[in-house]
């Protein structure tokens, strides 16, 4: 009984098998364009993708898009003790200390305080950071 069983498995995979081998090339490619992926990842500097590369944006964004994106959610509300944007009267003593010390705090936190590294967006250069410590500044004198 046993052997039967073995027997009759073998016989179907064989006849599967043969049933692979004697497809033409046009179902194979058929077969492989309906499996394939839906997209392609493209390094850059690859070519052999067939298109251009996706990269990241060389420009940096906006002060304005930072603060929306990032600065946001602390300087408009006022949460852990962030003086909130258009706050004259709470960003005056901050502004009197200099733009170096409050593009400083912006990029490094300032201990002691809520304000930690580039308000939590580690994605953010330094540069952008800047410019949206400049853009808080402009709204709040």
């Amino acid at each position: 009984m046993i052997t039967r069983v073995v027997f009759c498995v073998l016989a179907l995979g064989l006849g599967v098998g043969a049933m692979a081998i004697d497809l033409t090339e046009a179902q194979r490619a058929e077969i492989e364009s309906r499996i394939k992926p839906a997209g392609e990842s493209c390094l850059a500097g690859d070519s052999s993708c067939g298109g251009a590369a996706a990269s990241a944006s060389a420009a940096p964004r906006s002060g304005e898009e930072v603060y929306n994106a990032a600065c946001m959610a602390c300087h408009a509300t006022g949460a852990a003790g962030a003086p909130m944007l258009g706050d004259i009267a709470a960003w005056a003593p901050r502004i009197a200390k200099g733009t170096d010390a409050l593009h400083d705090a912006g990029i490094n936190g300032l201990a002691g305080t809520g304000m930690i590294a580039k308000g939590g967006c580690m994605n953010c250069s330094d540069e952008e950071v800047v410019a949206a410590v400049d853009y808080m500044i402009a709204g709040s004198q």
